[in-house]
């Protein structure tokens, strides 16, 4: 398939750095809290967002024990993002619909409707409640909490408690993430068949961007590229020869996304 404009554009003239807090209050702009040290999907997926579209913005290190920080994000958890004076978002849906405003000449939904309500339902199936990464992150804390690999126990617990976390949730997640791997790597394969790359005929999509840094929780990126804590690469490396072969097409799209699209070398 011949690469297209937007792919010329994999490097757009955009910035973002790390700032305290208390500077992220008062100096306006585009603000983004992040999970330090762990390659957070959503997070990851904002970032590749922002990247994509060439805009601007700052980093805040997500603290949880830092109650002003969580009234100014509105969130107890990363990503939120904060943008001048409006109310912070926290949503992934919500930061998509903030950056396609305000960088709308590169938009990363299909023009189509149908093309564009599908890509969502999609997005969701990728970051939303009992979308893969919201799945995968139960079956982690599932086997962390049986002392089966995972997430060490006192991160398994952690999550147990925010997520609502039951023992028949935890074992039925296992499946889900088997079913939407293949329902993933049926569509690419699908794509591939009418010359496409991507998940659709329009070119790279949110949806793209989404499947690229979900990836992430079931192989990680090379040290190399992506320096994590050892805990963090362990728990996220533990998948099974099952898991792995239902999320071949999948890491594979995931090379072609940070290839052609995403920073080389990701800033945790």
């Amino acid at each position: 398939m011949p690469i297209t404009l937007r792919e010329k554009l994999k490097d757009p003239a955009m910035t973002w750095n790390y700032i305290p807090f208390e500077q992220a209050v008062t100096q306006g702009g585009l603000r983004m809290t992040v999970v330090g040290d762990v390659p957070s999907p959503w997070g990851e997926a904002a970032k590749g967002i922002f990247h994509v579209k060439g805009l601007d913005w700052s980093a805040v290190r997500h603290d949880p024990a830092n109650r002003e920080l969580a009234k100014w994000s509105q969130s107890q958890s990363a990503p939120s993002v904060v943008y001048e004076n409006e109310p912070a978002r926290s949503g992934w849906s919500d930061i998509l619909f903030l950056a396609e405003r305000l960088a709308p000449e590169r938009s990363l939904l299909p023009g189509d409707p149908a093309e564009r309500a599908l890509a969502l339902g999609l997005a969701h199936e990728f970051c939303g409640q009992g979308g893969l990464g919201w799945s995968r992150r139960l079956w982690l804390t599932h086997i962390g909490l049986k002392g089966q690999g995972g997430f060490v126990e006192p991160v398994a617990q952690y999550l147990a408690q925010k997520y609502g976390y039951t023992e028949q949730v935890g074992a039925a997640s296992y499946d889900r993430v088997i079913a939407l791997l293949r329902m993933f790597a049926a569509r690419l394969t699908a794509q591939q068949a009418k010359g496409s790359d991507y998940f659709f005929d329009c070119g790279m999509t949110a949806v793209d961007i989404y499947a690229a840094t979900f990836a992430g929780l079931l192989q990680p990126l090379p040290e190399e590229v992506c320096a994590m804590r050892p805990a963090t690469r362990a728990a996220f490396s533990d998948v099974d020869a099952a898991t792995l072969k239902a999320a071949g097409g999948l890491l594979a799209h995931r090379d072609m996304m940070y290839d052609r699209w995403l920073e080389s070398v990701l800033r945790l």
